[in-house]
């Protein structure tokens, strides 16, 4: 069985801002150093996802053009290493018919396994009806979309953690986005109108395991729902561990998602690979399901 990691991160050159120097340069590599610490580790497969949000948030002609250059960047590495590497597509948010297309492109003409987008689109919420072409095309083309964090609206930083910078960015404010984000999508009603759309969640889904009972209690009394909440997340999410390398956490997605729907992932380069290897090595798991957890729920899920 494959060790597959699924939240492996690279950037395109034009578009490296905002990272820590000593991130930089591993997000540039594409071969040397990514293969010998996926090697140190017994990772077989990453899926490469851009970081940071790339493109989704500029101006659409120049988002579709980097769109499809950091695609075609990742096509040409998937080229060099067929068997080390696999694609998620970076999309043209701020153009969504635009991304939809790309989204097809990625998928069809290059073999992707689906995408990654990065929480709000210029302030905008991913259930938003002008995103729900992409929502369509991802359930048309049966590929997951992996939602993953990115800087809350200015607004709710200046209202929760002005003065506590530390709160902002993957201690905090990340969590508290992205699980918001995945809430929304379905009271949206996103999921009712794409019942067979995949979303992906990293790190042991953003808190909502744990919260999931109580967010259900209270959520499916008030919102109208045409499910149960928790229907809808046990059916239309996965999870991966991607930077949350805690036994409790896991072992409460688990005993809350089923074995099925956990799955290993890295958050490379920021998180070690080696960490995140012993992590999964030490859990309280059988070696079926630790096989499921390291690979075969993602390869099931990924077509690979």
């Amino acid at each position: 069985m494959r060790t597959i990691a699924l939240e492996e991160h690279f950037s395109h050159p034009a578009m490296l801002r905002g990272v820590p120097p000593q991130f930089g340069s591993r997000l540039l590599d594409l071969g040397e150093l990514r293969l010998r610490e996926m090697d140190e580790a017994r990772i077989d497969v990453q899926i490469l996802s851009h970081f940071p949000n790339g493109a989704q948030n500029l101006p659409s002609e120049e988002a579709l053009r980097l769109s499809r250059e950091t695609n075609d960047l990742v096509q040409r590495t998937i080229e060099t290493h067929p068997d080390r590497f696999a694609g998620f597509a970076a999309l043209p948010l701020s153009s969504p018919d635009e991304a939809a297309a790309e989204l097809r492109r990625c998928v069809q003409s290059l073999g992707f396994k689906g995408a990654m987008v990065h929480g709000m689109v210029n302030g905008v919420p991913l259930d938003d009806k002008r995103f729900w072409g992409v929502w369509q095309e991802a359930e048309s083309l049966d590929v997951p979309v992996y939602v993953h964090p990115d800087a809350p609206p200015q607004a709710v930083v200046e209202a929760y953690y002005d003065g506590h910078p530390s709160l902002i960015g993957p201690g905090w404010s990340y969590t508290v986005e992205t699980a918001t984000q995945a809430l929304r999508l379905i009271l949206g009603g996103v999921f009712d109108a794409f019942p067979r759309l995949k979303i992906i969640l990293g790190h042991l889904g953003e808190s909502l395991p744990f919260s999931l009972v109580r967010c259900a209690a209270n959520i499916n009394r008030r919102a109208g729902l045409k499910r149960p909440l928790e229907d809808y997340f046990h059916e239309h999410f996965w999870l991966t561990a991607a930077g949350n390398f805690s036994q409790p956490a896991l072992k409460c997605c688990i005993a809350e998602m089923g074995i099925d729907r956990v799955m290993f992932s890295v958050d490379w380069p920021f998180c070690s690979n080696l960490e995140a290897r012993q992590f999964i090595d030490a859990a309280a798991i059988g070696p079926s399901e630790r096989e499921k957890v390291l690979g075969g729920t993602a390869a099931a899920l990924l077509r690979l």
